[in-house]
């Protein structure tokens, strides 16, 4: 009778099936949390990132408050839809090409269905008055929505800036932004330019006390 030969299993075999787990588990994970964001985020971009927050910062912990809000700072600067910037952003810092792919395709596929569907039967209802007053029950939901994630933040500058400075910098972007109708993306450039001429104290400290350290 004809020995079969049985597979060998080895610690490099296991490590590379690991590895292989671990790769599939994050586009899995990819692509619910921005297919839910993509899903759940009604009026536009803006109404998407407390979600996008949610699900990166909160549920998955791919990231901290920090490294979210400088992702949506320099998002902010640039053309484009800004749902679609960060998913592909956080898409390929985490799964590579494969994973910007990935997140955009999550972004956008609720809209493109939802279109498709909606689409075909909205010029039937669109004057029914219960469809007009759940459109308009959406605007203040994303109002809280995106005031607690300005809370969030709000909160988060009192560490580098304090309360003061940080209370500040938001009555001004406000009014310049709202009032001058300067282009936020305009005022996200300025801050970030003046960010780097003039850094904060506490950094400063920082790096003396690194330099002295390292030349000790």
């Amino acid at each position: 009778m004809d020995q079969v030969n049985e597979p060998v299993f080895t610690p490099m075999n296991y490590t590379y099936m690991k590895k292989g787990d671990e790769i599939v588990k994050l586009q899995r994970d990819l692509f619910i949390g921005f297919f839910r964001s993509g899903l759940l985020g009604f009026g536009g971009g803006p109404s998407a990132i407390p979600l996008v927050h949610k699900e990166v910062v909160g549920t998955f912990k791919w990231m901290n408050d920090q490294e979210f809000s400088d992702i949506l700072a320099l998002a902010n600067t640039l053309p484009g839809p800004i749902a679609t910037k960060m998913a592909g952003y956080i898409g390929y810092r985490l799964g590579g090409i494969l994973g910007m792919i990935n997140a955009i395709l999550a972004t956008v596929l609720p809209t493109i269905l939802m279109m498709l569907v909606l689409l075909t039967s909205f010029n039937q209802f669109k004057d029914n008055p219960r469809v007009q007053g759940m459109t308009s029950a959406v605007v203040p939901i994303v109002g809280v929505m995106m005031g607690t994630l300005t809370w969030e933040f709000l909160k988060k500058s009192k560490n580098g800036w304090g309360w003061k400075k940080g209370l500040l910098l938001l009555g001004g972007s406000f009014i310049v932004m709202e009032l001058l109708h300067v282009h936020p993306g305009i005022v996200v450039g300025v801050l970030l330019i003046a960010a780097l001429v003039f850094p904060d104290k506490k950094e400063k400290l920082e790096i003396k006390m690194k330099e002295k350290s390292e030349s000790l």
